[in-house]
């Protein structure tokens, strides 16, 4: 396990802040891989519950995580480090990229990079939602309740409402089982 220094935090983040293609719904594998499996630095409970959250809050959910997770890792000397790493890296590569995609646009060879991109941007989303399903639809309620929430937003129901009733229903339940755990 790595040394939780800024140093090691900015690096950390920087690399996460590279490879995240796709936005806030593919930075729960590249997480997982840095921070859990590299590093040791998170369980996995943390970096989906710190996933959760950071949904749930205005802003870009990378951001969200990164201050999240550096808050746990470091305090604030970790937030600072998490956030200018993971925002860094995606500020040089688009300085960089919208300089030479007015050169390199239409080109079909880039294209189909692009192309690629998307598809293992499906794939990671693919993988987030598959570690969420596994932690979040433990019982016959959770399935109901997934059900549920997904016929509100075919039908349009405002996504803020159903967070909220989410919400209330997740502190409730968890009420209920620690009443009946006494």
């Amino acid at each position: 396990m790595k040394e939780k220094n800024f140093i090691n935090i900015f690096k950390a983040f920087f690399k996460i802040g590279i490879i995240l293609l796709g936005g806030g719904y593919v930075i729960v594998p590249i997480m997982k891989d840095e921070l859990l499996l590299k590093r040791n630095w998170l369980s996995e409970d943390e970096i989906f519950d710190f996933y959760c959250v950071s949904q749930c809050l205005p802003g870009i959910i990378a951001i969200n995580m990164s201050i999240l997770t550096g808050y746990k890792l470091l305090k604030f000397k970790g937030v600072i480090a998490s956030v200018i790493g993971i925002g860094l890296s995606p500020f040089v590569s688009i300085i960089i990229l919208a300089h030479l995609l007015s050169k390199i646009a239409g080109i079909p060879f880039i294209e189909s990079i692009f192309w690629g991109v998307n598809l293992s941007v499906i794939i990671l989303i693919y993988l987030t939602l598959k570690d969420i399903w596994k932690k979040s639809i433990v019982d016959i309620f959770s399935v109901f309740w997934f059900i549920f929430i997904l016929i509100c937003s075919i039908y349009n129901v405002n996504a803020v409402i159903l967070i909220l009733a989410s919400i209330v229903l997740g502190i409730t339940a968890s009420a209920k089982k620690e009443k009946t755990n006494e």
